[in-house]
């Protein structure tokens, strides 16, 4: 998969909203627009979508179905296999071994642990919890990209996809990214895992419980207010499950957040030039001010 050939006028942020309440929703994520299509005409490929976890129904839609690069984010179609496969018992509780392999450093916990051999539900932890490259690429390694792909694509999940290991650098015959996504299909499978509709209700249910132990809040959550470590109960009312990728020009979130009124599947992918502070800065910022549109949408 290849991002398409986008401009950023082409790419200017746009809301769609389904209903009779077009223009109230459009009124309600009115700041993620203006947010978002800053970003846009300074150059960002931007992509979100926000649907209504009961009813499906589109609450925004910016250039949803283009695919960008989402680094980390793609652990979920990952954890989605190694679910499926531990309730099909093609997987146990088998232990796999640490292997520095194109990755030395990268995010997560295992590196800095005394245990060279965890067991497979143990590293899905990790995964979920931290992003671990170590525990991601040992995961990877065991169930082939190749199932996930599969898997994926039973779901109906075709643009968004794992292309490779996590890796230090990538070379001229290395994939260049680790994961593509389009926001549509990442906030379609986001609804589907908390209706428990992801494969099966025990698949579903085994993800949501290691993407639930996240501790990454600095982008789309960090307006929600949680404890970044330990968020999975309810919290003035809410309730956060989310997926956060990051890397060089990438910032990109997957989650469901629930709240008193409604509760919101949403993805965001912002791809930019990561050539100043300032600009990573105004990226973070623009994805706050989403998550404050979609606290105000659920807690209303």
């Amino acid at each position: 998969m290849v991002e398409r050939d986008v401009s950023p006028r082409r790419h200017q942020a746009r809301s769609r909203a389904a209903g009779r309440h077009r223009g109230d929703v459009e009124a309600a994520f009115a700041a993620t627009v203006d947010a978002l299509g800053s970003l846009a005409y300074d150059g960002a490929r931007v992509s979100a979508s926000v649907i209504d976890t009961t009813s499906g129904r589109a609450l925004l839609a910016v250039d949803e179905r283009v695919v960008l690069p989402v680094a980390g984010v793609g652990r979920l179609l990952l954890l989605i296999e190694v679910a499926a496969q531990l309730e099909e018992g093609r997987l146990h509780g088998d232990r796999l071994q640490r292997m520095a392999r194109d990755t030395a450093g990268g995010p997560g916990l295992w590196q800095f642990l005394q245990e060279p051999t965890l067991q497979v539900p143990d590293l899905a932890t990790l995964v979920g919890a931290a992003a671990d490259a170590w525990a991601t690429n040992a995961l990877l390694s065991t169930v082939g990209i190749e199932a996930v792909r599969l898997r994926a694509e039973s779901l109906g999940v075709d643009r968004s996809a794992v292309l490779d290991r996590v890796r230090d650098r990538r070379g001229p015959d290395d994939a260049p990214d680790q994961a593509v996504a389009a926001a549509a299909e990442l906030s379609w499978l986001m609804r589907g895992l908390a209706l428990g509709e992801v494969v099966d209700e025990a698949t579903s249910n085994r993800v949501l419980g290691w993407v639930s132990l996240g501790m990454d809040t600095t982008l789309v959550a960090g307006a929600f207010g949680l404890d970044p470590l330990a968020h999975r109960g309810l919290d003035h009312g809410l309730q956060l499950v989310a997926v956060t990728g990051t890397g060089p020009g990438i910032r990109s979130e997957t989650g469901v957040l629930r709240g008193p009124s409604s509760s919101v599947s949403y993805a965001v992918t912002v791809g930019f030039e990561d050539d100043s502070l300032q600009r990573r800065l105004a990226v973070v910022e623009a994805l706050r001010t989403m998550g404050a549109d979609i606290l105000d949408h659920v807690h209303a």
